[in-house]
């Protein structure tokens, strides 16, 4: 009888353990780090990109209605030989089911059915954790990276408030 259970179990321990191993597939991941890259001017580490006081009436249409469009712009500088080219990607807190726009920082008296979207120099909307269209890049001057940041409509109703946002950005080389 307990050769008869010590093979169940050990037939049983087997099915399990065969499960937590079935995969439908597997992700690589490749990058690389390196050790030269250019620098980022002073001017564009911490900036403000101020999008104004803007109506609430500015929003009628409804969702997808944009205002306030402000251009701005990262600026490397001193890039090495071996990078020719880059992607910015900005990250942050994006507004429900919509990664192309972030979300307001929550604090009190914010804004609502607003976020803020950005869009890289050729006017395509850049997706939170995702990167921009390519810049080329010199290194034998100042490269001036251009985008614009503009508040966007989430919802057919906007509230007024304070309309605040916060992305980081890494700057991705080729």
């Amino acid at each position: 009888m307990n050769k008869n259970l010590l093979a169940v179990a050990v037939l049983a321990a087997s099915a399990f353990s065969t499960a937590a191993f079935a995969a439908d597939g597997k992700v690589n991941f490749a990058g690389e780090i390196i050790d030269q890259a250019c620098t980022v001017h002073s001017d564009s580490e911490n900036q403000t990109v101020t999008l104004g006081k803007v109506y609430v009436g500015a929003f009628k249409g409804g969702a997808g209605v944009t205002a306030a469009s402000k251009d701005f712009s990262l600026i490397l500088q001193n890039c090495p030989d071996t990078v020719k080219a880059a992607t910015v990607r900005f990250d942050g807190i994006q507004v429900a089911g919509n990664d192309a726009v972030l979300a307001l920082t929550d604090e009190p008296g914010v804004a609502t059915g607003v976020g803020v979207q950005i869009a890289d120099n050729n006017n395509k909307v850049i997706n939170l954790h995702t990167d921009s269209s390519v810049y080329p890049l010199s290194n034998t001057e100042d490269n001036v990276l251009g985008f614009v940041a503009r508040y966007y409509a989430t919802s057919a109703t906007v509230t007024a408030g304070k309309a605040n946002a916060v992305s980081n950005f890494t700057i991705i080389y080729q």
